[in-house]
């Protein structure tokens, strides 16, 4: 039974990326090192933080983010020095501007025109009234219903 109960405790507990050796002595330092490591994109991983990855990239970025701490740099500024060197992307939340536009509003517009679209659909077969029909069309009803009786 205390073998499943450390199994289940193990497979629920998520595996974290930061080694005991990255950790900063100061609380206050390690506390903003772990906020901000939330916010980057693991360029290995790319859909987990760099806080939640074990790749070795997601380290090195880590490190930097705590050297920067450690230099005095605000968080604002360590954000700024990983987006310089590494672009928009390395942010799990990018910047919206002109080259991510589509990335933030592409998804909204396209949903919204999907669904106006069967809603137009919708509408114009409800208030569409079947067509009468021609004189050759009657004669060749005329002949399969004469057929089936």
């Amino acid at each position: 039974m205390k073998r499943l109960l450390i199994l289940l405790a193990l497979i629920a507990t998520p595996a974290l990326g930061v080694q005991p050796d990255e950790v900063l002595k100061d609380p206050l330092l390690e506390t903003r090192a772990r906020s901000l490591s939330k916010e980057l994109r693991c360029l290995v991983c790319q859909n987990e933080s760099i806080d939640d990855s074990n790749a070795d990239l997601a380290r090195a970025l880590r490190l930097l983010v705590r050297e920067r701490l450690v230099a005095g740099d605000t968080d604002s500024a360590v954000l700024a020095y990983v987006q310089d060197r590494y672009g928009d992307f390395v942010l799990l939340r990018p910047p919206v501007k002109g080259a991510t536009a589509v990335l933030w509003f592409g998804p909204p517009l396209l949903l919204a025109g999907l669904l106006g679209g069967l809603y137009l659909a919708s509408r114009r077969r409800r208030t569409e009234a079947p067509k009468p029909l021609s004189a050759d069309e009657k004669a060749r009803l005329d002949a399969l219903d004469k057929d089936i009786s």
